[in-house]
């Protein structure tokens, strides 16, 4: 087979260094910006910020957050430009053009070794609380083993996923430990006495089941609940009541005692305790708007916009490198690396005022697209927007936008949404008129919630209602927005 050489020439679209540093602060909200500009200041000590900043509590947020910044950025005098106009070809040769190219922090900076500590609430997780338990089993050093690898192996509902087969092998690869199926049994019922009642239980079932023996060992009644979730659990999850009041010779009140016993007990033990688990967490929205008497006010939170600037120590180096030789190899590496720190301190000040502008920008046409909603709240007044709406009112690319809209809040009077919330497909009424598929969603929310839960409405139902209100949507849509919501079926919705 002969070989050939050809040319080929293609064209191909590649993003500067600053417009990937661009993309990716795009993406960061404001609850993590600070953090972003703190790792920022501590790998380049050519960036600090303003002298009327704190700098050992770096709060960004300096100004009023519902003041309209008219001038975020520190007035240039002029003298931050003057290191540029030093001719630093005397250090620079060319075989040293890659070392002098600044590069972004994600190839250029070291990891930070620094631990930081972040205070978080002291409180008992779900773990320590089954560990404390662990203490007072009456067992030897095995058993105790094999008790801490099964509560390992809980979920955050409390439930024991894993197999006991699985438990067998972990405990021999990983601790050498030899136990059988059977003992690895005995030490899970062991467990599943434990506080809260449920824990260690395969599913939901078995869950339910233990704190129902529980309840009848400390003298209650539950002959009726035992029997319904060991002989009539599949009817029960599915709420077949008719059929289980029928199965259990009960009438109307006595069905509806059962039903209560049962759902007063918690489907997921660890949950409340995992959850103590998590650091509580709270929006910090990246916009505000304000309705002045009909005008809306669109304000960025002020903690996008830090008050940074080039170090003046930095631009004092410089101009003393410049007045000393030429010819010192220390000198010209100090330069080098000087100059390096001043770029990439000049970029990153630039980027974020270009991450300012842009989400900004951004979110003035999607508050101008949906005005109605923003003026009265109104679910209904939401009109059809896609990413492609606003790239063509902003003339931003669609990724742009799509970076803008995720992980981003705006605070209005009406309460705090995503970004993500104002974005919706279209659907066309019999009338013509194109309407948002949020509008949609909401009124099928609404008659759900006003629907006889004894005789809650099925999707066909929905469907000819909606269908008489003037919008032309499918029964499989109807469930398809139905899931969205995450409402159940009718059958599932049904109240005795």
């Amino acid at each position: 087979m002969a070989l050939s050489q050809s040319l080929q020439q293609s064209l191909q679209q590649r993003m500067s260094p600053q417009q990937i540093q661009l993309m990716k602060l795009l993406q960061v909200p404001t609850a993590n910006l600070e953090e972003r500009i703190k790792e920022e200041l501590e790998e380049n000590p050519a960036l600090e910020l303003s002298d009327e900043n704190d700098s050992d509590d770096l709060s960004l947020d300096v100004k009023d957050e519902f003041e309209t910044p008219e001038d975020e950025f520190e007035e240039l005098d002029g003298s931050e430009d003057e290191y540029e106009n030093i001719d630093v070809s005397e250090y620079v040769s060319d075989s040293d053009d890659d070392i002098a190219e600044y590069k972004m922090r994600d190839d250029n900076y070291p990891e930070i070794d620094d631990k930081k500590v972040i205070p978080i609430k002291n409180e008992t997780t779900f773990f320590d609380l089954l560990a404390s338990q662990l203490n007072m089993l009456d067992v030897n050093e095995q058993q105790y083993k094999i008790a801490e690898q099964i509560v390992g192996s809980l979920d955050d509902d409390g439930y024991l996923r894993r197999e006991t087969t699985s438990i067998v092998d972990d405990l021999a690869f990983r601790q050498n430990i030899i136990t059988t199926e059977e003992e690895v049994e005995d030490i899970i019922k062991l467990i599943q006495q434990f506080e809260p009642t449920g824990i260690a239980a395969r599913n939901l079932q078995e869950c339910l089941l233990l704190q129902l023996n529980k309840k009848q060992d400390e003298g209650n009644d539950v002959t009726l609940a035992l029997k319904v979730i060991t002989k009539h659990f599949d009817d029960f999850i599915k709420k077949h009541y008719l059929k289980m009041q029928q199965y259990l010779g009960l009438n109307d009140d006595e069905i509806k005692q059962v039903i209560n016993q049962i759902i007063k007990l918690n489907p997921k033990p660890g949950g409340e305790a995992g959850e103590s688990n998590q650091k509580e967490t709270y929006v910090i929205p990246d916009f505000f708007i304000v309705n002045n008497n009909g005008d809306l006010e669109l304000t960025l939170n002020s903690r996008n916009a830090p008050e940074l600037r080039i170090s003046e120590d930095y631009k004092d180096l410089m101009r003393e490198y410049d007045r000393g030789s030429k010819n010192d190899k220390r000198q010209k590496e100090a330069v080098q690396f000087i100059k390096q720190k001043i770029d990439g301190a000049k970029w990153f000040i630039d980027m974020i005022k270009q991450r300012q502008e842009t989400l900004t920008h951004t979110m003035a046409a999607i508050m101008n697209h949906q005005r109605n909603f923003f003026l009265t709240g109104d679910d209904t007044e939401m009109k059809p927007m896609i990413l492609k709406d606003i790239a063509e009112k902003t003339d931003l690319d669609i990724s742009t936008v799509s970076r803008v809209a995720n992980s981003k809040f705006v605070q209005t009077e009406f309460g705090t949404y995503r970004l993500k919330f104002f974005f919706s497909e279209s659907l066309t009424t019999d009338s013509g008129e194109e309407v948002s598929t949020t509008e949609v969603k909401k009124i099928l929310s609404d008659l759900i919630a006003a629907e006889d839960k004894r005789k809650p409405l099925a999707d066909e139902d929905l469907t000819e209602l909606l269908n008489e209100k003037g919008y032309n949507i499918a029964r499989r849509t109807v469930a398809k927005y139905r899931e969205l919501l995450n409402l159940p079926i009718a059958r599932l919705r049904r109240e005795l």
